[in-house]
């Protein structure tokens, strides 16, 4: 036989309905705009106002020390089409990136295999790997300078001792973009890697035991089991690297100063030429302005390219 207990309707005993979201107070509704307010401050003192007033510095002739000059309309821009040193640098930051790109994927996730691994050798190869990612621009860029100097270079050293005649790397127009491609590669590899190496530990070790149970081999695991998972990771590598790379200035400023011959100067820093050196910061804006549209087609290609790519579970 059940047993029924007296309800509050029953019994005369007040209810108390659950707090509504109008009903609580107008401090603890306001609570999270407060925490938030710090963070949209910010992001709009210094993204979103730079961004919009960027846009509208690029239709006046604005010079360096703030005045806005006479309203220009599309001039800016209708000259910015027509310069051919535009179009070149654009040029040397795509050669760049599709330079710098693929080696630092590929040779990110092969020293991640390497380094996957417990014990000394292990512990060795991740901190070697990382190392020279902490470094700062100023001082990679000194190094590989010395390393690449004709007579007592590091690498004219090899070249001579092996036969082969110097190089002055940093000087020639056919070389110059090679040697900051492989300085850029030593310099930020460390990153890509540790993107992987974290993958690789969440890949659990029960897949490899069943799939070693079945008699799979190591080259079977690594294309069948661990490049499948690692293939969101390697989205989000991709569409990183390639806006780090089209985004490159500090190493290319700091040893060729975009020579010899503007043959390694990229878009950002014909942009900071024209804004700082010719003080035109109304065509640096319409030039930026374009290079963000690039950017943002870029990975909205990469992102769709990822986004269908079902990560094995």
């Amino acid at each position: 036989m059940a047993v029924q207990t007296p309800t509050r309707e029953a019994s005369g005993m007040p209810t108390r309905s659950a707090p509504s979201e109008t009903g609580q107070p107008w401090k603890e509704r306001w609570a999270g705009l407060f925490f938030v307010a710090p963070f949209l401050l910010l992001f709009a003192l210094f993204l979103l106002w730079p961004t919009f007033s960027g846009l509208w510095n690029s239709f006046f002739n604005t010079s360096l020390a703030g005045v806005r000059g006479e309203f220009l309309g599309l001039q800016n821009w209708r000259e910015m089409f027509g310069d051919p040193a535009v179009w070149s640098s654009l040029k040397n930051t795509f050669v760049f990136t599709a330079m710098s790109a693929p080696p630092l994927v590929v040779i990110a996730l092969v020293m991640a295999l390497l380094a996957n691994r417990q014990g000394l050798l292990g512990w060795l190869l991740r901190f070697s790997y990382f190392a020279p990612f902490v470094l700062p621009a100023t001082v990679v860029s000194l190094i590989w300078v010395w390393i690449y100097q004709p007579g007592f270079g590091l690498v004219n050293g090899l070249l001579t001792a092996g036969g082969f005649a110097e190089i002055d790397w940093l000087n020639t127009e056919n070389r110059a973009m090679l040697a900051v491609v492989i300085t850029t590669v030593w310099w930020t590899v460390g990153f890509n890697f540790l993107l992987y190496l974290a993958a690789l530990q969440g890949i659990p070790a029960q897949i490899y035991e069943a799939a070693a149970i079945d008699g799979a081999n190591g080259r079977q695991k690594l294309f069948r089991i661990t490049l499948p998972l690692l293939s969101r990771t390697t989205g989000l590598i991709v569409v990183l690297q390639l806006v780090a790379s089209l985004m490159i200035f500090d190493q290319i400023y700091l040893m060729t100063d975009g020579g010899p011959n503007y043959a390694t100067r990229p878009i950002v820093q014909y942009i900071y030429q024209n804004g700082f050196t010719n003080y035109r910061i109304g065509y640096a804006s319409a030039i930026s302005y374009l290079f963000f549209v690039i950017i943002v087609i870029v990975s909205v290609l990469q992102f769709r390219l990822f986004s269908g790519r079902k990560e094995v579970r």
